[in-house]
């Protein structure tokens, strides 16, 4: 079994093909997610070293997981279903890769997880000045560590929900739930991967279904058309990608032979 894995790997790993064991094989030889794992722990010991008691650090921390939903549903919401990424050369790209690659194919693993050069420094700017007001150095290096703690469980909530298995816990499978009509149904609602209480709170959460009307740009985001032709950074890159895919298979194949 490989250790390490990464986008930089010739074939997709497509959770529609695993089962859980396969799933938790594939979540902890993610590299990000092993990233975020050595966050937890490097902020944990920082946060004992500077300490002075524990009081500061744990209210830091358990701020950060009150607040989290909160984050989780902003940035959701209203940068990954935003239209000014893809409207700008400069961050198309970016929002392909974070967002849009995995509402067209949900089931690749690769841009299910987080790019980890947008996900660490948003929990750093969410969590390093929360923690530090509570808790100074310690409070903030708390922070940090329930951050990316909270992160890699929102990542592992959100590979379950694409993973062909009905969940045996009831949460599992409520959230499940809702994560699909979001992607199949309408991508309008439903924001909330680990939570619903913010799209409760202003209006967007809709269960089940069909309570909600089905929505045309449930796969493409409202990229296309138009939009597609006006601003076809996004269009381009996945072109190129494509092409750069099928070489990355062809060596991989090669080398297989030799």
């Amino acid at each position: 079994m490989r250790l390490v894995w990464g986008p930089w790997d010739p074939e997709p790993r497509l959770l529609n093909r695993m089962g859980f064991r396969d799933l938790l094989r594939a979540y902890f030889t993610y590299y990000a997610i092993q990233v975020y794992l050595l966050c937890v722990v490097a902020g944990g010991l920082l946060a004992a070293r500077w300490a002075e008691s524990w009081e500061g650090p744990a209210l830091a921390a358990l701020v950060t997981v009150l607040v989290y939903p909160f984050v989780e549903y902003l940035v959701h919401r209203f940068v990954l279903h935003s239209r000014w990424l893809y409207r700008s050369r400069f961050t198309a790209r970016v929002w392909k890769r974070i967002h849009y690659d995995h509402h067209r194919n949900p089931n690749d693993l690769g841009v299910l997880f987080g790019a980890l050069y947008t996900t660490l420094p948003t929990i750093a700017l969410v969590t390093l000045p929360l923690g530090g007001l509570i808790g100074g150095a310690a409070g903030a290096a708390a922070a940090f560590a329930a951050g990316s703690a909270v992160f890699a469980f929102y990542e592992f909530c959100h590979c379950v929900q694409h993973l062909p298995v009905s969940p045996k816990n009831r949460w599992l499978r409520d959230i499940k739930r809702r994560h699909l009509a979001h992607h199949f149904h309408n991508e309008q609602g439903n924001f909330g991967i680990t939570s619903s209480l913010v799209d409760r709170l202003v209006g967007t959460f809709y269960d089940p279904p069909h309570t909600r009307p089905k929505s045309p740009t449930v796969f493409n985001l409202g990229y296309t058309g138009p939009e597609r032709e006006r601003y076809p950074w996004v269009a381009q890159s996945s072109a190129e990608e494509r092409t750069s895919a099928r070489a990355r298979r062809r060596r991989a194949e090669t080398l297989g032979r030799t």
